[in-house]
Formats: structure tokens, sequence, C-alpha cells
């Protein structure tokens, strides 16, 4: 799943309106910025293994890390905590530390069995949406546009580059989403954790535009500019 993750990210601006658009970003991509790290030295495995009626042209082996709901809990709760520690904002802490563990729920409607429970001989779930392209679509679209009226109706812009930068990224969420499902099968799993890599400009990209909006429908204060 990719923009069912930033969904999340960009819905979560209505429960939690004082971080940015980059924090948010950055919970729900949490475990797909940590996988390809840990693909790159090489602490977990996947295999380019495209499959008929598969989307995803590829076969999660060993990510028990990123990627175990037991330690899934573990980085929403530090994630949360080190949020916590730095702004003193419990209910903001809350929030994206459930964000971040989001990330395994949604995972599991879309995975083929490989998401395991626990680091080492633990039994692998998934509901395998990703066996069709259509339903994929339909739901990810869905849960994208729903994320996206909520962050619209929780801020506006306050110049022009607040709503250029956001609507640009929102295309390009969109192209590179389609870019990946229809796109041709990658070359090594090096070039896919480089790839993965790119989204920290996603991540800076959102900062950047969040920076330029402001909150319009939060009770504790009439207009807040986000920061971090």
């Amino acid at each position: 799943m990719f923009l069912g993750h930033f969904a999340v990210g960009l819905a979560g601006k209505a429960a939690a309106p004082k971080p940015s658009l980059g924090t948010l970003f950055l919970a729900a991509q949490f475990l797909d910025l940590l996988w390809p790290t840990l693909l790159l030295i090489n602490l977990e495995h996947a295999q380019i293994a495209p499959e008929p009626g598969v989307l995803v042209p590829l076969k999660f082996t060993y990510y028990p890390i990123s990627h175990s709901l037991l330690l899934v809990l573990g980085w929403g709760l530090l994630f949360g905590l080190v949020y916590w520690l730095i702004k003193k904002d419990r209910k903001s802490a809350v929030i994206l530390g459930l964000i971040v563990i989001s990330h395994w729920l949604l995972d599991l409607i879309v995975h083929v069995p490989d998401l395991p429970l626990y680091p080492g001989d633990s039994p692998m779930l998934g509901l395998g949406l990703w066996t069709s392209t259509i339903v994929t679509i339909l739901v990810e679209g869905l849960l994208f546009i729903v994320g996206l009226w909520l962050y619209l109706r929780t801020t506006k812009a306050k110049n022009k580059t607040g709503s250029y930068s956001f609507w640009a990224l929102v295309a390009f969420l969109v192209v590179i989403y389609f870019m990946n499902l229809f796109g041709p099968v990658p070359l090594s799993m090096d070039a896919v954790a480089w790839g993965g890599q790119m989204q920290w400009l996603l991540i800076i990209w959102a900062y950047w535009a969040d920076r330029n909006r402001e909150v319009t429908n939060y009770s504790s204060a009439p207009t807040i500019t986000p920061a971090v």
C-alpha cells in the first residue's frame, strides 16, 4: 500500500493539527522508510518475484524488524515518545504513535500472507488484496480521497506557495503510485531499496507545503501555523 499510508498522514491533521504534515507523513511511512535501510545493510531480505495475479512483484522473505506486529508496536511507542520529549504534546504524540502502527494494519489488508506477528517462527498474516488490481486501486483511492478531504477541511493555504506546493505534492503522489503499479519490474532489490529512500523527499516536500498553510478547524486555537 502506498496512497493509503499517505492518506492516513493527511487524515491525521484533523486529529492532531499541531504536527506538520511532514511529521504525519513520516509517521505514516516510518516502517517503509526503515525497511529499505535494513535491506541495504542486509538485516532484512526480499526478492523480486513477479507472480501472475499479484500486483506487487516482490516477495518479502524476512522483515521482522520493520514489519512484525510486535516490533511495530514498539516503533509506534518510540515515535510517539520521541515526539512527546521534544514537543511535550501528549495528544499529538499518541496520535503519531497510532499512525505508525496503522501502517501494519493497512499492510495486513493488501499483503499476501507474509507479515509476521513477531520475530522468529511466527505465523504469517495477510488478506491478499494485492491479488485484485482493481479493488486495490479503488480501496487506496477512496482512502486517499477521504484523507485529502480531512486535510483540506482542517487547513487552508496562507499564500500561493501553500496551494501550489500542496497540490503538486498530491499530483506527484498519484503519479508515483501508478508508476509503481504499472511500471517495469525493478532490476534489483538494491534499486528497490534506494527507490524507497527517495520517500524522504516526499517528507521534506510535505514540511514545505504545510509550512505555507494554516489550521482553520481546530477548537483549541483559532489559527496555528504548523512547524514540526
